[in-house]
């Protein structure tokens, strides 16, 4: 029986001896979905919670024929019902290399564990964004990376990740300042003059705050090639283009690159320089982009190795959302993420584009080989009342405790939205909706009372927010508005406490 160390050396051999080309090639001559089942099969044999799960819901594994066969999974179904070691990969907590921790809803935090080989597949996706877009296989580069250090998902998982590309041959050299500007500033400035390019990857609001922070201070990012590497949240082909402009990057779709991941198991897909080319015919185009994406707003979009993570689309009452298995130190099957978003072969949204008016072959031709006949999945964000804000997941539940205090509990009745807004210079703010009660008049020293107790419980119970974002961003911009305002909290309507877009 092979042990959880001889599984991590033969998955990093593999990883180090097999060329990215290659290693994509796999899907094509695969069964996505009949590979992902065998997955299914395999766990139900080796992780107690997920066999468990299955009698439960009367299911053998063995006798499913398609992925659907199974059920769906939940977090409160499943990782708020089974104990954790009973949820990890051989019902072995013990034999995970690495544990990372998200804020859940009520601020009780969500551990993942992973194994080394768990690494290797997303090193895998950062393969392809340093390879494909940035050609850093040929050019030398620092990687400074800006995601938050510590239990958090992003910082440790990046680094992680970068250094298995470095070992297996990459011309990097990592940096790990996390999300301290001035140490961003210190390690760009000293060291980018001994590299071809720099590489930035973090939430993009912090990213456009440490580039404008760097012009402040007289640092000229053009005089040295920048690539940035986002994750998180989505943002619009305007604020890519700005971004660009400030770092003197005149190719926004090989200078930048956006990671969808989640803490449940890294990152799923990653932008190409195809996938961007294709999502900026669609800004243009926003007739087509709804009849593609359902929406005229853009969500990001993203191409994944079928292999290392299978999308199902999952129909609701909230739109369409995506479900994902994937191998990992807490194996995920049919995992209901509750991200709004879709999926399509690489052929289809390409005929989706010509039939538009665009020109497919033209943007294949000019992404070079960042054209990979991979699938593409595109998503929104959180289809509940999740809104997310420099990559941390703000729930309504952070927000209510701030307004059940007196005096604001003889003000207000409980209701508000928390929705993020964006100024003139594409910086965003978390921003805050209020009603007060009946017959109470709005005062200027309410605004600042609320705002004061919001945050104070926002960062109590969300450790994310409280170590992802800036302090001066934490307070939300408070407005206060009379009892059934018609715009925010109309009478007779279901209330929705999060607003996008």
């Amino acid at each position: 029986m092979t042990t959880p160390r001889e599984a991590d050396l033969q998955a990093l051999r593999a990883f180090l001896d097999t060329p990215l080309d290659v290693r994509l090639a796999r899907a094509a001559a695969a069964d996505p979905e009949a590979h992902a089942l065998g997955l299914a099969q395999r766990v139900a044999a080796g992780v107690p919670a997920y066999a468990a799960f299955l009698r439960d819901h009367a299911v053998d594994p063995v006798a499913a024929t398609r992925l659907a066969d199974l059920p769906l999974k939940t977090k409160p179904g499943y990782v708020r019902a089974f104990p954790l070691a009973d949820r990890a990969r051989g019902g072995d907590l013990a034999a995970s290399a690495m544990l990372a921790v998200s804020s859940g809803s009520t601020g009780e935090p969500v551990v993942w564990p992973r194994a080394l080989r768990d690494e290797l597949e997303v090193a895998s996706r950062f393969e392809q964004v340093l390879r494909d877009a940035f050609h850093a296989d040929a050019r030398t580069t620092l990687a400074v990376v800006c995601f938050p250090l510590g239990t958090w998902v992003g910082g440790m998982f990046t680094a992680a990740c970068l250094r298995h590309l470095a070992l297996k041959g990459y011309p990097l050299t990592v940096a790990t300042p996390g999300n301290k500007p001035d140490e961003i500033l210190r390690v760009v400035a000293d060291l980018r003059d001994d590299f071809d390019q720099t590489v930035l990857l973090g939430y993009p609001p912090f990213m456009k705050d440490v580039i404008d922070l760097g012009r402040e201070r007289g640092l000229d990012w053009a005089a040295r090639p920048t690539r940035l590497v986002f994750a998180g949240e989505v943002f619009s082909e305007a604020w890519r283009d700005l971004v660009c402009a400030r770092v003197g990057a005149d190719d926004p779709a090989t200078a930048t690159a956006s990671l969808y991941g989640t803490a449940d198991s890294g990152v799923l897909a990653v932008e190409t320089p195809l996938s961007i080319a294709i999502r900026r015919f669609f800004a243009a185009h926003p007739d087509a982009a709804r009849d593609t994406f359902g929406e005229a707003r853009l969500p990001t979009l993203a191409q994944y190795d079928p292999l290392d993570r299978y999308f199902e689309v999952v129909p609701g009452e909230l739109g369409d959302t995506l479900a994902l298995t994937a191998d990992g130190g807490a194996p995920l099957v049919r995992y209901h993420i509750a991200d709004r978003g879709g999926v399509l072969g690489f052929d289809a949204l390409l005929a989706r584009v010509r039939r538009a008016g665009g020109d497919p072959d033209a943007l294949v031709a000019a992404a070079g080989r960042g054209a990979r006949d991979l699938p593409f999945v595109w998503v929104f964000g959180r289809a509940d009342f999740t809104i997310s804000f420099f990559g941390a997941n703000v729930y309504p539940e952070n927000v209510a405790p701030g307004l059940e205090v007196p005096p604001i509990s003889d003000w207000c009745g409980g209701k508000f939205v928390l929705h993020v807004v964006h100024d003139d210079d594409h910086d965003a703010h978390l921003a805050l909706e209020v009603e007060l009660l009946p017959g109470v008049a709005p005062e200027p020293r309410m605004t600042e009372v609320v705002a004061d107790s919001v945050t104070r419980a926002m960062t109590r119970m969300n450790s994310e927010l409280a170590h992802y974002c800036p302090p001066a961003r934490q307070t939300p911009r408070v407005t206060l508005h009379p009892h059934a305002d018609p715009t925010w909290f109309p009478a007779g309507v279901k209330h929705r406490y999060t607003r996008r877009g």
